[in-house]
């Protein structure tokens, strides 16, 4: 299937005809496939803007779905549908991977294939919508890709930090600390790293595009590792 012909067929999985294929291809564009002085026409720009529309378009449909729901409540059912893992599951679902424009030595070393670029070209795509045909549109896209998560995720995921301070606490510990240990990718967009201690147990890490999320999953780690929760409880 040429690059062409995959396009054409994940617009027909994402339900969306663009007006302005050009955004759609922006979108599937990696830094890679770009000379220097280009490369603010990959995908980067859109992802910025798609991580935004995302967010608003699943917090939209959270308070609609769960109406007796607090804020720590939706916060952490946001934070995890729209983790880099969901979104680079559903670029998955779409089969975004043979539309992919990228360099050469990022294609042979299976970048059509990396979690990383997949999360960020899915949040790209829902940008391009976005641009193309407003905000019910993109809306649309991630009610057809997100709401069965959102359903499917049962009962109020728990809160990591407050679940790995109260076993420490149980146990005689003193209260854990985190400690930001790397913050990577351009300021509007950025990556955290975040290093949690407690007292004779190894540290555990989590990363998240905002410190808190990544609070959350570096305390998530350590609770898994433990064996006090199951993995994927959060």
């Amino acid at each position: 299937m040429s690059r062409n012909e995959a396009r054409k067929a994940l617009e027909e999985r994402l339900g969306h005809r663009f007006a302005d294929i050009k955004l759609l291809e922006r979108a599937l564009t990696h830094i890679t496939a770009l000379p220097g002085d280009q490369r603010r026409d990959s995908y980067q720009r859109l992802e910025f803007l798609g991580d935004r529309v995302l967010g608003l378009a699943v917090s939209d449909m959270l308070v609609t779905a769960f109406p007796k729901a607090d804020e720590g409540e939706l916060s952490r059912r946001l934070a995890g549908l729209v983790r880099a893992e969901t979104c680079a599951e559903i670029a998955i679902d779409l089969d975004v991977g043979p539309a992919i424009r990228m360099g050469a030595g990022e294609a042979q070393s299976g970048g059509r294939r990396k979690k990383a670029i997949l999360a960020d070209i899915c949040e790209a795509i829902i940008g391009a919508v976005f641009i193309d045909a407003g905000f019910e549109a993109a809306r649309e896209v991630v009610a057809r890709f997100w709401r069965d998560r959102m359903e499917a995720s049962g009962k109020p995921p728990r809160d990591a930090k407050t679940a790995l301070q109260e076993w420490a606490q149980g146990r005689g510990l003193a209260i854990p600390v985190y400690q930001e240990t790397s913050r990577t990718g351009p300021d509007h967009n950025p990556m955290f790293r975040v290093s949690v201690t407690v007292d004779g147990l190894a540290e555990a890490e989590g990363q998240g595009r905002s410190k808190r999320i990544a609070e959350q999953f570096a305390a998530e780690a350590m609770l898994t590792r433990e064996g006090v929760w199951k993995a994927k409880e959060l």
